[in-house]
């Protein structure tokens, strides 16, 4: 393995200076991508997908393509040598050999970091089973740039599945970092964000931190209001989460008395979450946040490969 070869493992190895470069990088790149696209001319790009991927996956192979670059790799663990029993680090160790840069989501925690150990090549974690996600977040800090001027000082309210949600976690640890004012948590009792995780941000951070049961409540106070979906999985019986489901779907109701300029943001997939009819109010910013998700992830790529 090269000394000193840069990874995206977890946001948590990088230093907000690091963050910050690929964040406005992606700024820059969303506002003239064409000034790009010869960067990563004659480098290739293996997706390693273990796992069912749709945005991040496109998205990936999108980015190097508008570099100039070229792209190897497969979507489905089946029709790959995994199949016949090989491991990780064999795969990767064989990639190595015919791409200059890896993306690699994984349904097993810590399986990207466990090939960054046998690579020669930069490796992205894409996702690993329930635990990082960190190009989502890298997402999600664009998108908060580009449309609130500035990552710091936001009152930010994340609705939904708080216990499970990878980026949710992610997002919330980030955005710590940056100097937030305050997290305001709206979930069902069933779906609270962990307590490890409220220790933690009261200890390492000057920041309030308020939970509430619903929307309604708190929606005049937000700067972004973050959703993600109720899993009806987590339920252990139909009646409770029948009872609870309709109170986190957003609808023009529930959002007229926010400020105008809060912003609403989503990972998708969605699935009822969101009302339809909130599409058209312009606070409401998700699909376009997927698209930002196109340019950091250039930046990403073009940061890893030390591409000027």
């Amino acid at each position: 393995m090269k000394k000193n070869l840069k990874h995206l493992i977890g946001l948590q190895d990088y230093s907000t200076k690091e963050i910050k470069e690929i964040v406005d990088l992606g700024e820059k790149i969303s506002l003239s991508p064409e000034k790009y696209s010869n960067k990563c001319h004659g480098k290739i790009l293996a997706t390693l997908f273990y796992e069912p991927s749709t945005r991040t996956k496109f998205s990936f192979e999108s980015a190097m393509l508008r570099l100039g670059g070229n792209i190897i790799g497969f979507s489905d663990a089946n029709t790959s040598s995994v199949s016949k029993g090989e491991s990780v680090a064999d795969t990767i160790r064989v990639m190595s050999f015919y791409a200059d840069i890896a993306v690699m989501r994984h349904p097993k925690e810590g399986a990207p970091k466990l090939a960054a150990e046998y690579t020669n090549i930069p490796i992205i974690n894409a996702g690993d089973g329930g635990h990082l996600h960190p190009t989502q977040t890298l997402t999600d800090l664009l998108t908060i740039q580009k449309y609130k001027g500035s990552l710091e000082n936001h009152v930010i309210g994340l609705c939904g599945d708080l216990k499970y949600g990878r980026t949710v976690h992610s997002l919330i640890k980030t955005m710590a970092r940056f100097n937030t004012k305050k997290f305001v948590l709206i979930s069902p009792e069933e779906l609270m964000l962990p307590n490890s995780l409220k220790r933690y941000l009261k200890e390492n951070y000057d920041l309030e931190i308020i939970e509430v049961r619903k929307i309604e409540e708190v929606i005049e106070d937000l700067d972004i209001l973050y959703m993600t979906r109720i899993q009806r999985e987590r339920f252990f019986n139909e009646e409770d989460y029948l009872k609870l489901k309709d109170s986190y779907i957003l609808t023009k109701d529930k959002i007229k008395n926010a400020k105008k300029d809060m912003i609403i943001m989503h990972p998708l997939p969605r699935v009822n979450e969101i009302a339809y009819e909130v599409d058209e109010d312009k606070r409401a910013i998700y699909f376009n946040q997927a698209k930002m998700g196109l340019f950091v992830r250039m930046a990403l790529i073009m940061k890893l490969l030390e591409v000027e």
